[in-house]
């Protein structure tokens, strides 16, 4: 949801998307609430921090609440590494209307944080 939603606020970046333990499809909820946004997220597939490692890059952020302590070592060149942590709502519990409010608070607060985000 941050890649899109980063994308979508700067459209003039290259904004990639990586996880230390990707999951094998974008989550249905997650491909909803971003659809609220009139963002499409049902052909995007999850990819492998691994594959951005040694690619140069502006900004690293990572979002989700214990990324900060397990993201590699980037080696390439990063000007700004950052740690922005968020729940991760697919982790989120309950009935469907619950995990979709979590889904959609989650999706809020990283378009708000990075609405004022400093690139």
């Amino acid at each position: 949801m941050a890649q899109a939603l980063i994308q979508k606020q700067h459209p003039e970046f290259n904004v990639f998307s990586a996880g230390t333990h990707p999951a094998p499809a974008v989550h249905p909820l997650a491909i909803d609430v971003m659809a609220e946004k009139g963002i499409d997220l049902r052909n995007q597939i999850p990819s492998s921090v691994d594959l951005y490692l040694n690619r140069n890059f502006d900004h690293v952020i990572s979002v989700c609440g214990e990324a900060h302590e397990t993201c590699p070592v980037f080696l390439g060149r990063v000007i700004h590494r950052n740690h922005v942590g968020f729940f991760d709502p697919a982790l989120a519990q309950g009935s469907h209307e619950d995990r979709l409010k979590i889904f959609r608070q989650v999706r809020d607060e990283i378009e708000a944080t990075f609405s004022n985000y400093s690139f």
